[in-house]
């Protein structure tokens, strides 16, 4: 069980090293876009499709990210109103509605990430399918955290991020 819970560790820090990654690259390309741009008068031919992809895959590992530390919104003041035992069963509710949403993005991010296999990106010739592949993963991701969130486990990584208590 402990070298499970390292595993996960292990994959939690790599997916959000890959978001930070994902950012800094961003920020480094746009940068030398706008001042090629403005120096040079030139565009870098793939810099606005690799922004695109990596604008993407950070959206979408954020949602992943999000869902595990429980960032999602909430209606606090409604459910302040609820007892304890309403707002328990409106949370594996809740949970329940994530996981399907989850199986969704794995089903429907499958389908579609194989429809756009075979075209390809016009400037770095990559297949379109790049893109796309992240909605599985983060599909995955997203049912594994509310999986382990409805069975009563904290994956909640970064306590002062979820200082509202959830809902």
């Amino acid at each position: 069980m402990q070298q499970l819970k390292r595993i996960a560790l292990w994959f939690d820090s790599l997916l959000e090293n890959l978001a930070q990654i994902a950012l800094l690259s961003m920020i480094l390309i746009v940068t030398v876009q706008v001042l090629t741009r403005k120096l040079f008068n030139y565009v870098l031919p793939w810099s606005e499709e690799v922004t695109l992809l990596l604008l993407v895959w950070f959206a979408f590992i954020g949602i992943a990210i999000g869902f595990r530390e429980r960032l999602h919104l909430a209606i606090d003041s409604f459910t302040a109103k609820l007892p304890p035992l309403a707002n328990k069963v409106l949370d594996k509710v809740i949970y329940a509605v994530t996981l399907a949403f989850g199986f969704y993005l794995v089903v429907s991010g499958t389908e579609f990430t194989q429809l756009m296999h075979e075209s390809r990106l016009a400037a770095t010739g990559l297949p379109n399918s790049i893109i796309y592949v992240i909605m599985p993963i983060t599909g995955v991701l997203v049912c594994i955290y509310s999986f382990l969130q409805l069975i009563g486990m904290d994956t909640v990584r970064h306590k002062g991020m979820d200082e509202g208590g959830g809902h």
